[in-house]
């Protein structure tokens, strides 16, 4: 398996000016500071071969949902950590357009990165606005554009589709490294293979488990996600939440299992909760442990119990690779973080295991779990969004507009 577009390896970029587009949307802690750098650590590869090759790197990112120009959710912070980081100073511009940036870059050596401001003070940008594209590659005057924002490829935006038509535009080492990791995961993957599914909704996650019936050894169904599948199987799940209107999904999810491992086979492959963690609140309460059959009607299901724990373990330790995504339980409440932890602890401890963890809530849990930030893991995904559809086997905008690699 060979990635299909063309990356930084493949073009004459040597003492240009490119134009990076990375994921800088990284979690904030109350008092407006960087809660977890993760994602600007993973664009380090990118820049540090990009400087090597004599290149000026002008990296354009968004942060937040901001609603025009708004100061808390500047991109400044950013430039000053990514400085640390590269232990050099980032020129930071307070615009992403215009003559701040056309001085900026100009005034730049080559080897040297400058950081650019919120694109999404710009409404143009999520409304994937050719002019406003035209405008960025104009201010920079970049020879190429770098795609390495996994975590924003799968919306057609200004900085991931648009921009493609105005400048020659190939992938960055980190969007590679995702792509490969994911796609290898779910196309070619080292046998048994083990799915991890947790998370709140079936609906959000159904092309992702359907494609995994079909290339999967074993799905672990977890989370909130599998109080609807208890429900389904016609037990009562207290004040458990649960997502009304899925008997078609689940139907179809079980006819499918069913057709390739057969109807006696099926809860061994799509495998529930045989017992729960429970509370009748949804707060950091000294959890309670239930059989699946014996909730209270007050009870919520807040995290596997004991013995889905020991039986996840059991399944995981046969696993050559295993893709999680979505916690298993009410993770950011310690007493209900014990399923998720001991999932982290079981695939840290085993290297020999290929761990894909997704992004979103998966990766912020690993990455405040693990004291090696990540490292424990085979591949810890930048992207939320952009895994689950990748997984599920879906085009990708802003990997779709990139140079195509020579066949």
């Amino acid at each position: 398996m060979g990635f299909f577009k063309q990356t930084i390896r493949d073009v004459p970029l040597d003492d240009t000016t490119v134009l990076v587009r990375a994921d800088y949307n990284v979690p904030l802690g109350p008092d407006g500071t960087i809660a977890d750098d993760f994602r600007i650590r993973a664009s380090l590869p990118t820049i540090r071969g990009l400087q090597k090759r004599g290149c000026k790197v002008v990296i354009i990112s968004h942060l937040g949902r901001p609603e025009g120009r708004d100061e808390s959710l500047s991109l400044e912070p950013i430039a000053t950590r990514l400085g640390e980081l590269l232990d050099q100073p980032v020129e930071f511009v307070d615009d992403c357009v215009g003559d701040k940036v056309i001085q900026a870059v100009k005034k730049t050596p080559k080897n040297r990165v400058i950081l650019l401001e919120n694109l999404r003070f710009h409404s143009e940008e999520e409304a994937n606005d050719l002019a406003f594209a035209r405008k960025v590659a104009a201010a920079t005057k970049a020879s190429y554009f770098v795609q390495d924002g996994f975590g924003v490829v799968h919306r057609a935006h200004a900085s991931t589709d648009a921009i493609t038509m105005c400048i020659p535009s190939v992938a960055g080492l980190l969007l590679e490294r995702e792509y490969m990791s994911i796609t290898k995961a779910m196309r070619a993957p080292e046998r048994p293979l083990v799915a991890v599914m947790g998370g709140a909704k079936v609906s959000d996650k159904i092309k992702v488990i359907t494609e995994l019936i079909a290339v999967a050894d074993t799905i672990i169904i977890s989370g909130a996600m599998a109080n609807t599948f208890l429900a389904y199987k016609g037990l009562d799940m207290g004040k458990s939440r649960i997502e009304p209107d899925q008997t078609a999904i689940l139907d179809e999810i079980y006819a499918a299992a069913a057709k390739k491992v057969g109807q006696a086979r099926v809860d061994g492959f799509l495998v529930l909760p045989v017992d729960v963690a429970v509370a009748t609140a949804v707060e950091d309460v000294p959890r309670r442990e239930v059989r699946v059959s014996q909730l209270e009607a007050d009870d919520i299901a807040l995290d596997v119990g004991r013995a889905t724990i020991e039986k996840t373990d059991r399944i995981i330790a046969h696993a050559k690779t295993v893709i999680w995504n979505g916690t298993l339980g009410v993770s950011e409440l310690p007493h209900f973080a014990h399923g998720s932890a001991r999932l982290a602890l079981m695939l840290a401890t085993h290297p020999e295991i290929t761990s894909i963890v997704g992004g979103g809530d998966t990766a912020e849990f690993v990455l405040g779990w693990d004291a090696k930030k990540g490292e424990s893991f085979s591949h810890v995904s930048t992207g939320g969004g952009a895994s689950l559809e990748l997984m599920a086997g879906e085009k990708l905008p802003g990997i779709e507009s990139l140079l195509d690699a020579p066949r």
